[in-house]
């Protein structure tokens, strides 16, 4: 009998059956058994996961308020003296006396430097001499003429002499005028250039003189907010050499030319310095009043959440979770944005006065978050900021 024949009648045999039954229908109850476990488990993991609220995200917020802003052009300008020239020699000359300190206040007509005129004083005294010898024979030529004692011609002689005379004194006296150089206006002098004893030459720079009150303010403005510009604007205007303080001003002048090369035009205002604590030179950061006042719902820049596809904000609103608790959440609303003034931007779409508005921590939120408001420590939302460190 062959292994295969015995093989065979051994699973035609009864009991043998019963045993792979039992055997299969014990696999079967494990599988079952398992996998039933394991349903439990991910539909455990399932509700959990759908009954889970994460905590509330901290956040700052403010309503939105109708406000209004003057509107303002910031641009950058430069101060100028409204009366400063660099005083030269008209003529050439020994330094003879100085008569003014460097940095010193001088009103107009004072002596600031006098140069040797001892030369021209003798010359000119033999001139007035001339000229009295010359009038005197122009006298006598005049009664002689009136007698028909002297000829026509020698009377416009004499007329011409004298003539001649008066002029070569007063040729002498305008050079001593110009040896003479006296302060145009009143103002304050610079650093004085020459020495007494010093040779100078035409032309020579002598000393600086700047009238310190009022100045000028001169800076530009794009041709696009030409028709905006008018007589009279006031301006506001900061310096780095006193960090917080702000100035003021009126525009005075408006050139009527646009730069071809920049395409701005050039503005002037004038600027009242009586305490004399502006100087030329100084470089300003100046904002240009508009005119025309504006409505706007102004917020922070810190609430705008800016993306390529869209602008948005988050509103602060009252919701309900799927088990319909009510809490405090978020709703992403998009905007359409106008100008921006120091801390705050316009909205000009999107946004309704009254509505709560995220102010900062907009970066951790999405659309129906939960927040918790704590506004013990708010983001900036000035429209003319002045930081301290500036």
């Amino acid at each position: 009998m062959t292994t295969s024949t015995v093989r065979e009648m051994a699973l035609r045999s009864p009991e043998m059956k019963r045993i792979l039954w039992r055997v299969g229908l014990a696999l079967l109850a494990v599988f079952l058994l398992l996998g039933g476990i394991k349903f439990w488990q991910i539909s455990a993991a399932i509700a959990g996961h759908a009954s889970f609220s994460p905590p509330p995200e901290a956040v700052t917020s403010m309503r939105a308020e109708q406000s209004v802003w003057q509107p303002a052009l910031e641009l950058v300008g430069s101060l100028n003296p409204s009366r400063g020239v660099t005083i030269s020699a008209e003529v050439g000359g020994t330094v003879a006396r100085i008569g003014f300190e460097s940095g010193a206040d001088v009103k107009q007509g004072d002596l600031l430097v006098q140069l040797d005129t001892g030369v021209e004083q003798a010359q000119l005294r033999s001139a007035e001499a001339m000229h009295e010898l010359a009038r005197v024979k122009l006298a006598r030529a005049q009664k002689l003429r009136a007698q028909s004692a002297v000829s026509e011609q020698e009377l416009n002689d004499a007329v011409a002499e004298e003539h001649r005379a008066a002029a070569s004194a007063d040729e002498l006296k305008a050079t001593i005028a110009k040896k003479t150089i006296v302060a145009p206006f009143s103002g304050r002098t610079g650093i004085r250039m020459v020495n007494v004893g010093e040779f100078i030459k035409e032309g020579v720079a002598v000393v600086p003189l700047h009238a310190l009150n009022p100045l000028f303010l001169d800076f530009s403005v794009p041709q696009q907010q030409v028709m905006q510009l008018k007589l009279g604007q006031q301006i506001h205007f900061a310096v780095d050499v006193y960090p917080g303080a702000t100035f003021e001003g009126a525009v005075t002048a408006i050139d009527p030319q646009i730069d071809p090369v920049t395409r701005n035009v050039r503005v002037q205002a004038t600027i009242q310095n009586p305490e004399e604590k502006l100087r030329p030179g100084m470089f300003a950061r100046v904002s240009l009043i508009l005119n025309e006042k504006q409505q706007v719902l102004a917020i922070p820049s810190s609430s705008i959440n800016y993306a390529p596809y869209g602008n948005s904000i988050y509103v602060i609103e009252k919701m309900k979770n799927p088990k319909g608790e009510e809490y405090l959440g978020v709703r992403q609303q998009f905007v359409r944005l106008g100008k921006s003034q120091g801390d705050l931007v316009a909205v000009l779409e999107g946004l309704k006065p009254g509505e709560e508005v995220v102010t900062s921590g907009v970066f951790k939120l999405r659309p129906g978050a939960a927040v918790q408001v704590n506004n013990s420590v708010m983001p900036g939302s000035d429209a003319a900021p002045n930081p301290a460190d500036t």
